[in-house]
């Protein structure tokens, strides 16, 4: 296969233009605030070719001499349609007015979203954020990560639960980014709301499958998010004022055209009323965001971002909990030359897990930091071949918990887990390629490698088995060490290294439909410790090593595309199918927390999840939304190591916790007048798999339950209708706008089962099932402003 990918990189390479050709590049920003804008379409009819702006709006083609009309597109914006003349290499800028502005109507002739069907990048959902901010939700708080879930083949493991799964993957299993910084625990309130402060955020993009190469370290999926740039032409705020949080973002001008800045602030405040009762405890979460950006000369921008978050849970004086991450990132763009665009990132990402417990005396303290050093490199060879490169080198602390005496009366000895340390490197190589005039490939290879660090102390067991079968017994315990051994940070203890394959290709039947299909290789190195089905904020990530082999991952999709009606409807359906080596799961009655030798309770298995996912949107009119359905299947096999040993379920395979054979979501927005819009969600779900008793016995005094087969039940089938209206009040329409948003969260109050307890009734003495519900229908308010 390295031959191949050679051979074909070396052919790309070969391609001599005809004609003579020459550079047309630029970067494309709002025309409002200056801010750069990524994704954007820019596309030549009569040459049926075209290019997108990167990340950091910069785009570059090579065109022959000549006259050539240009159609430039981006969703929510005004659509420029030019001719230019090209006689030699050309730099030239673009400002999007945003279609909401008073402007001239820009009549399209030519379809201008063809450049998205005949692309290979598939299986990537992507929602901006002004259809967010009117989607109804619990509590009425904008969240990006719940506003996913209404796309295919997204789920999660039901309300207030944290994280999200993917085409029947884990929620550890997806990798978070925010400004290139690793995110780890992307909830706040233990689930309820997301860290993502929608006005802070400028665009996202969620790839389920068909993941290019410069993107690793997970083997589910990948969630991109940027934040803004800031204002560098007008001094702007906006926010709101909910029930449960209030936000305020500021951005603006340091120096006119160069430099800007953002800050922006949330914080929830519903714990405040508890205190008019004199109720001690409480419950809130608050997070801020910035941005600084320097427009140094043409070809040098220098941004520096950082995001910084917390959560506190206390109950009265004798329990506190807090929680959250902190991120910084420093980059700098470089342009090389007018082909050839740079990034260089410096990351610092740091997760905070704190416990303390007053009435036992002690502070609990873990987390897990990185540091980062990346660079990326876009080189656009010519109109019909550009290639991405770069290398990324991540430093790794994991501290999986220390305990302190919280008084000089604690009972509490300090004591701490052992640190582990790790080094994560990768280099990748990527390239899109027009192969013919309908056939567009996108190919490469990342290698990446992990070494596992020294560290004070490694149990060592007889033939490297930290967990044992007991056949008397039947079932699996923990073996007991045969030594230690201790090595410096500076070696390495264990050493792993894969080449992760990335192919992608689309063939355009004309210029409304195409068929596209791909195969991507992943691996993780990385692993959440934890035997719940929705991550929690003790959870503790824990590296591979000498008895953690990485997880590997191999993902094939295909997929039919097309526009109906001049873009009027637009139509996805996708299949995929995932093979999973290594992944863990949890001998019975598994001790995670505190537990300074995790590998005494976990065994590899695999994993596989099949689907197939569609998605109908209506794109244009007063009326729009979508529908999306997925139909899957999630399941999990941890076989016994000989066959003396039964596994985990017989060594047969099961439903992973969050497999949901059915999922339905229906999502529509309509515009009744240029003051309000009505927005409504309908999701239908299967139940989470999960494991009933099906029978008891006594033994001393004692029942003991009888359970059915490892999540062969489960729980009823979810469902719920949300509502909500939007109400635009532009009072002085060049300085202050407002809207005021009213929701109701489950209409009809529907008792969705986060989890069934089964009990004795005391009165009829016959055992019953009892459904625990989060939450019935749930009214909002929200009032929006910008200035």
């Amino acid at each position: 296969m390295k031959h191949s990918f050679l051979f074909l990189l070396l052919f790309s390479f070969s391609l001599v233009q005809a004609q003579e050709t020459y550079l047309l590049n630029g970067v494309i920003k709002d025309a409002g605030n200056n801010e750069t804008l990524n994704g954007v379409n820019l596309f030549f009819p009569s040459l049926s070719t075209g290019t997108v702006s990167n990340d950091y709006g910069f785009y570059s083609i090579r065109l022959p001499e000549g006259e050539h009309q240009i159609f430039i597109t981006y969703l929510g914006y005004q659509t420029i349609s030019q001719k230019i003349t090209i006689s030699e290499n050309t730099t030239l800028n673009w400002s999007l007015n945003q279609a909401s502005e008073d402007l001239e109507e820009v009549v399209i002739i030519e379809d201008v979203e063809r450049l998205n069907i005949s692309r290979p990048q598939m299986s990537v959902n992507s929602l901006e954020i002004s259809t967010i901010q009117k989607l109804p939700v619990v509590f009425g708080e904008v969240d990006i990560v719940r506003s996913l879930l209404l796309l295919p083949g997204v789920s999660n493991a039901g309300e207030a639960s944290s994280g999200f799964n993917v085409r029947g993957g884990a929620a550890d299993q997806n990798l978070i980014l925010l400004d290139e910084a690793t995110i780890f625990n992307a909830s706040h309130l233990f689930g309820l709301f997301s860290v993502f402060n929608p006005d802070a955020i400028k665009n996202l993009k969620l790839y389920k499958g068909g993941i290019p190469a410069d993107y690793g370290g997970r083997v589910s999926s990948v969630l991109d998010i940027y934040q803004k740039d800031g204002n560098s032409r007008n001094f702007e705020a906006n926010g709101g004022i909910g029930l449960i949080s209030s936000r305020l973002l500021l951005q603006g001008p340091i120096q006119k055209e160069k430099s800007s800045f953002l800050i922006g602030g949330r914080s929830s405040y519903a714990h405040l009323f508890l205190k008019l009762t004199d109720n001690e405890n409480s419950a809130y979460f608050y997070d801020l965001n910035t941005k600084l950006s320097f427009r140094l000369d043409q070809r040098n921008t220098l941004l520096f971002s950082g995001y910084f978050g917390r959560d506190v849970f206390r109950i009265s004086d004798s329990f506190d909990n807090t929680y959250g991450n902190a991120v910084f990132n420093l980059r700098w763009n470089h342009l090389l030359k007018d082909n050839i665009f740079s990034n260089l990132s410096l990351i610092y990402s740091d997760y905070y897990y704190g416990l303390t417990l007053d009435f036992v005396g002690f502070n609990w303290n873990s987390g897990i930091k990185n540091m980062n050093i990346k660079y990326d490199i876009d080189h656009h060879i010519n109109r019909n071949l550009s290639l991405d490169y770069g290398v990324h080198n991540t430093y790794y602390e994991f501290n999986p918990g220390e305990i302190e005496p919280s008084s000089p009366t604690s009972g509490i000895n300090a004591s701490k887990l052992i640190k582990k340390y790790a080094f994560e490197n990768a280099f990748y190589i990527s390239a899109e390629q027009r192969l013919t005039k309908d056939l567009t490939a996108e190919y490469g290879l990342r290698y990446s490698s992990f070494l596992r660090l020294g560290q004070e102390e490694l149990n060592l067991y007889t033939d490297d088995n930290p967990v044992v079968y007991n056949e008397r017994f039947g079932i699996y315990e923990k073996a007991i060490p045969t030594g230690r051994k201790s090595l410096d940070r500076e070696k390495v203890e264990k050493a792993f290294s894969n080449l992760e394959p990335r192919l992608a290709l689309a063939y355009s039947f004309n210029e409304n439909a195409s068929v596209k299909a791909s195969y991507n290789r992943m691996t993780q190195y990385l692993h959440l410790i934890t035997n719940t089905s929705s991550p929690t904020p003790l959870d503790v990530w824990a590296p591979s090593g000498q008895y953690i082999e990485p997880q590997s991952l191999d993902q094939v999709a295909a997929g039919y595309y097309q526009n109906i009606k001049e873009e009027l409807y637009s139509l996805e359906v996708e299949g995929f199918i995932k093979f999973l080596k290594n992944r863990i799961d949890y001998i019975d009655g598994a001790n995670l927390i505190a537990n300074n030798a995790i590998e005494q309770v976990i065994l590899p298995g695999e994993a596989r999840a099949y689907g197939l996912e569609v998605l109908l949107k209506k794109n244009k009119g007063d009326f729009t939304g979508w529908l999306a359905y997925t139909l899957s299947r999630s399941e999990q096999k941890t076989p016994g190591r000989t066959s003396a040993e039964p596994g985990i379920n017989n060594s047969q395979w099961y439903n992973t916790p969050y497999d949901k054979t059915h999922d339905l979501s229906v999502t529509g927005t309509y515009d009744l007048n240029d003051r309000w819009s009505l927005n409504s969600n309908f999701i239908f779900q299967t139940g989470l798999p999960t494991t009933y008793p099906t029978g008891q016995y006594r033994f001393e005094n004692l029942t003991i339950p009888v359970y059915s087969p490892r999540n062969s039940d489960r729980l009823p089938s979810y469902h719920r209708l949300d509502l909500s209206a939007t109400y635009e009040r532009p009072i002085n329409k060049k300085s202050y706008v407002s809207s005021w948003t009213f929701g109701l969260y489950n209409v009809y109050s529907r008792k969705n089962a986060a989890s069934m307890n089964f009990r004795r009734n005391d009165d009829t003495g016959v055992n019953e099932a009892v459904r625990l519900s989060i939450f019935g229908i749930v009214p909002a308010v929200t009032y929006n402003f910008k200035f």
